[in-house]
This record gives structure tokens, C-alpha cells and sequence, in this order.
């Protein structure tokens, strides 16, 4: 079975998120975006991040606290790029957007990876990965 994929993810400041991945290189669909949510796309028809302005998210969990993701870890969205390259470019438009890496970049030789929290402080692990041998087709 396969599954679309929104994950829903609270913002302090939802232009200035918008700008920040839009330095990344993303796109947002209009369908989803208005002047409480945006909807990024991540792989267009298949995944999305839907970046909610704190009130507007925390109005589907009234009765939960919204963790304050520059204090907790409370999930790591990955990214799986087609190349070593494309990772550390996608890191250096992070930082230069005003993001921040928590890590250093780490190469196990068949996989290489690196991250960066965006303004909310939300962890986005970027990384390539070459299966073994005896697993590629």
C-alpha cells in the first residue's frame, strides 16, 4: 500500500519560513497555502510539509502542549538527495537562509549525511545513500 504524506509542522513565523525554504529551493502549493499554513512540497503529488502558524496548529491538539522544537526533539524529517554534492549544497542554502547545522557531516562510505534545524528549530537530516552490491539492481 502506498500513502501521500503531509507532515504537519508548527511555525513561529510563517512568511519568514516560506522565505527560508524558498532559499532552499522549495515550492509551495496554492492549494494548500494561506495565511495560516503553507503547504511545501517535497515530492510533488507524494509528500509535503505543511508549515501551520503556532495558533492554527495548535487548534487540531487543544489539549496538548506544542513542544518548542528549538528546546526538544520531538522528530527528524530525512531528505534523501541523489548526491554528496547535492547534500552539502542543500546545507549551505540552510545556512545561508539563516538556518544552523547541529552536526557535522558524516561519510560511513555507503551512506553521507548532514543536517540543519530551519528557524523553528526543526531537525531536517539530509543524506545519500548507495546500497550495497549485493542489493542494487
Amino acid at each position: 500500500m502506498s500513502y501521500k504524506t503531509y507532515i504537519n509542522l508548527p511555525v513561529d513565523n510563517l512568511d519568514a519560513t516560506k522565505t527560508f525554504f524558498t532559499q532552499l529551493g522549495f515550492k509551495f502549493d496554492p492549494n494548500f497555502t494561506d495565511t495560516q499554513a503553507a503547504g511545501m512540497i517535497i515530492n510533488e503529488g507524494h509528500s509535503y510539509a505543511m508549515l501551520l502558524s503556532r495558533p492554527f496548529f495548535h487548534s487540531f491538539f487543544p489539549h496538548k502542549a506544542i513542544s518548542d522544537a528549538k528546546a526538544q526533539v520531538e522528530v527528524s524529517i530525512a531528505l534523501q538527495c541523489d548526491s554528496k554534492e547535492a547534500v552539502d549544497a542543500l546545507i549551505a542554502k540552510a545556512i545561508s537562509a539563516g538556518g544552523k547545522t547541529y552536526n557535522q557531516a558524516q561519510d560511513h562510505g555507503f551512506m553521507y549525511g548532514h543536517g540543519f534545524e530551519d528557524l523553528d528549530g526543526h531537525i531536517w537530516e539530509v543524506f545519500t545513500m548507495t546500497p550495497p552490491a549485493n542489493q542494487q539492481e
